[in-house]
């Protein structure tokens, strides 16, 4: 089974969608749509793990990565999320490399790590019919770790230097506003942060990965070798469907 870290590790483009409605029948129609990959938001959607588990069950059949940013770097919710069936994970806020040490252990049963073990109850393990899931689930999960503060950058080469951390993910919009710009993203101040983070990261060989914030920003991100990058929402496809389709019709 390819692990998504190893997709992000050969180097090609990965676009992927935002899914915030924590609907199973939108995110069923989102994973038939052709992307690399879904990100499911526990931080910042009406989401729980039920609404996640519907989810992750509607989008099963399609080639899709299905991503869950948890809504806080808490191993008790981590080990939730990687029991429902969820491979990649994206933790937000990453502002040391001691909290993402903490992070890699969280998703690591023992020795190797602090995950509780209930193997033949979790749907990541086929309800215990894979039988050798606790030995080797590691070699599957994907940690992505989300850079959007003052302080995550000023720590990022410590953080990206730890060992599991397998990427890390730009978050423009609070970046924005712990650089003093909030609601301003595009400010050349907090360009020119993730501009150099950017390099950072790549300078320490990982994977980079970033909310773009319109079309013709993903496909630059992509061009200066950004491996994944979020094009879109699906709260924004179908807020500026809809006014498009009333402006057509109304004027």
């Amino acid at each position: 089974m390819t692990s998504f870290k190893d997709r992000l590790n050969a180097g090609q483009p990965l676009l992927g969608l935002w899914q915030a409605l924590a609907n199973p029948y939108t995110a069923e129609i989102c994973a038939g749509a052709g992307y690399d990959w879904l990100l499911f938001d526990g931080e910042h959607a009406p989401n729980t793990v039920q609404t996640l588990l519907a989810q992750l069950q509607a989008v099963a059949p399609y080639p899709v990565e299905p991503v869950a940013r948890v809504p806080i770097g808490d191993p008790a919710i981590i080990k939730q999320y990687l029991d429902i069936g969820f491979r990649t994970l994206l933790v937000p806020m990453m502002e040391s490399a001691e909290q993402a040490r903490h992070m890699v252990a969280a998703t690591r049963f023992p020795p190797h790590g602090i995950r509780g073990v209930a193997s033949a109850t979790s749907r990541a393990s086929r309800f215990g019919a894979d039988t050798g899931y606790v030995a080797t689930a590691h070699e599957t999960v994907t940690l992505i770790v989300q850079i959007e503060s003052r302080a995550g950058l000023d720590a990022l080469d410590r953080i990206a230097q730890v060992d599991g951390v397998d990427a890390l993910f730009i978050g423009p919009a609070d970046l924005a506003a712990s650089l003093g710009h909030l609601g301003d993203p595009r400010h050349l101040d907090v360009q020119a942060a993730i501009a150099d983070a950017l390099a950072r990261i790549a300078r320490a060989g990982k994977p980079a990965g970033i909310f773009a914030l319109s079309p013709d920003d993903a496909r630059a991100r992509i061009a200066d070798g950004v491996t994944f990058v979020s094009v879109g929402t699906d709260v924004g496809l179908l807020a500026s469907g809809a006014r498009a389709l009333r402006t057509t019709v109304a004027g």
